[in-house]
């Protein structure tokens, strides 16, 4: 048997015996020197930041490129810290799933220490500790895995988080907000010495240094006002050569803790893997099981320095470059091809993105919509090739069923998707002075099956239950008349006030030559039982090129 805690310089050979690779370096030496000189602290230790941040920071250490690992802090979750940090002295065991159902085992070391910072109110001594490491002149990089929501500080009508709001009233000593409190570690930096500092947000979505740094000063200009704060303090916020906010492109999936895994472990004799269930619903475990694929591209902008990052695959770039990744990823070749299947699967019958993918027309809807339509109009970020991209994604990633992700969950607020998935390609299409939208055929399909996911009701005429969307209410109202039975039925009246709505796709869908079409397949699929499968094989038949 092994255990996560063992002595992995002592006992590499059991470790070998069970498929784990371990690191060279001594964690105890590079603990040390971390807790001596920091520099490298990361906000968020979910299953992200342990399959791919602690990767990075281990590789670097193993190949000598850094002698210090990560301070990892949750203001979140103390049963994070408490649950499978302090437990297993802050080591991870990543578990690569592949499609072929073979596995690769690491264990990380890079961990020094894991702080909650939470609950500052109740007890600052977290929020004090990481305050402190702020002031330390060492430190180079703050980097967050938190989720997009660990940004918000305003309500959908402008007002400020009830939390937030008590934050700019009662000042930085005990903040309860996530960004309040990174803006009170940031002010003690300022209060001792105003070294430079790169806060580089890593979280999945686009533009996300850039809204890092919009929160931060939101609330540092609120201190202000209120006597917390001087001028000077967010004069170095908002200067760039002392306070650096890099934009990122992240793209790794990595779900909860798989229980399969959990048992395969277990299988090969290794303990210490269990997975925790904390009171906060975090799913978390020793371990952390992830795709093979995984990309990390960086806007190259740290005035204090910064760790070889590229030594471990990160691409190291300019801001332009970051926004062409990220505009390749969001609008081509992964988030439109998921959005598919998830309006597909979801009117299908499906319940997994794996499943999806081996059925014959849904394999050949992505690519259609992938390499035949969206490819040709796509901009080249040079850094990451996009078709490579694509068959990477087809071929491994969407197959793989040890990432159980499901059509519904990826369904989750497609109103507020469609206009950066499909919206860019059109667009594209519009300026393009070669091309016109009205050659699209397998888009604007999408969006017709769309239209009829709206009426919640599946292919098999049953009733489904939606995923949640903020404009669901308004958008069903618009088709809940609408009868299943008839492709005949007028549903101009009904669908053009969604179709025209600049706001979901950014243009209107009439204007630019598509609506008559998306219409026109939506009544298809009004037929009866099966229309949407087979209005799916027809378009596949009339319009579908050879990809392969």
């Amino acid at each position: 048997m092994v255990n996560i805690t063992d002595d992995y310089l002592k006992n590499k050979d059991e470790f070998t015996a069970v498929g784990i690779k371990v690191p060279n370096y001594d964690d105890k030496k590079v603990a040390q020197n971390t807790l001596a000189n920091p520099h490298w602290v990361h906000f968020g230790g979910g299953n992200l930041f342990r399959a791919f941040h602690a990767a990075i920071a281990s590789h670097l250490i193993d190949q000598g490129k850094m002698d210090s690992g990560i301070i990892v802090s949750d203001a979140y979750d103390d049963g994070t810290i408490n649950g499978v940090y302090r437990p297993y002295n802050n080591r991870i065991l990543r578990v690569v799933t592949k499609a072929d159902g073979t596995k690769d085992l690491e264990l990380f070391a890079s961990v020094a220490k894991a702080v909650f910072s939470g609950r500052a109110a109740e007890d600052p001594s977290g929020l004090n500790e990481m305050k402190q490491l702020f002031t330390k002149a060492s430190l180079q990089v703050v980097s967050f895995s938190i989720t997009e929501k660990g940004y918000v500080i305003k309500q959908p009508d402008g007002q400020y988080l009830p939390a937030v709001a008590r934050d700019l009233e009662n000042g930085p000593a005990k903040p309860e907000n996530t960004m309040s409190m990174i803006a009170s570690m940031l002010l003690s930096r300022y209060q001792n010495g105003a070294k430079p500092i790169a806060m580089l947000s890593t979280d999945n979505f686009s533009q996300n240094g850039d809204r890092l740094k919009e929160s931060i000063l939101t609330i540092a200009n609120g201190w202000l006002k209120n006597g917390f704060a001087d001028q000077g303090f967010i004069d170095w916020l908002s200067d760039d050569a002392k306070v650096s906010f890099p934009l990122s492109m992240i793209d790794r999936i990595t779900p909860n803790p798989s229980e399969t895994v959990e048992k395969d472990l277990k299988a090969l004799g290794i303990e210490g893997v269990d997975i925790v269930h904390t009171k906060k619903h975090t799913n978390i475990a020793a371990f952390a099981n992830t795709e093979e694929a995984h990309y990390l591209v960086v806007e190259d902008k740290f005035p204090n320095g910064r760790p070889e990052f590229e030594a471990a695959g990160v691409i190291m770039t300019d801001r332009d470059t970051v926004n062409l990744a990220d505009e390749m990823k969001v609008t081509v070749c992964l988030n439109p091809l998921h959005t598919a299947l998830a309006i597909y699967g979801s009117v299908l019958g499906f319940n997994s993105i794996a499943a999806e993918v081996k059925d014959p027309d849904l394999n050949s809807l992505i690519k259609q919509i992938g390499y035949v339509e969206g490819l040709p109009v796509v901009r080249d970020p040079k850094v990451i090739n996009p078709k490579a991209f694509i068959d990477e994604l087809v071929q491994k990633r969407l197959p793989n069923p040890y990432i159980p992700d499901t059509p519904q969950r990826i369904a989750t607020d497609t109103s507020q998707k469609l206009g950066i998935r499909y919206g860019v390609t059109i667009q594209h299409y519009l300026d393009d002075p070669d091309r016109e939208p009205s050659q699209l055929n397998f888009i604007p399909l999408v969006i017709a099956t769309w239209l009829r996911y709206l009426m919640a009701i599946d292919d098999h005429g049953e009733p489904f239950t939606p995923s949640p969307d903020p404009l669901w209410d308004s958008l069903h109202s618009q088709v809940a008349d609408l009868k299943l039975g008839s492709a005949d039925q007028n549903v101009h009246d009904n669908i053009k006030g969604i179709l025209s709505n600049q706001a979901i796709f950014g243009n209107d869908l009439y204007a630019v030559g598509l609506g008559d079409k998306i219409e026109a397949d939506f009544k298809e699929m009004l037929a009866g039982k099966g229309a949407i499968r087979q209005t799916l094989e027809e378009k596949l038949a009339k319009y579908g090129k050879n990809v392969d």
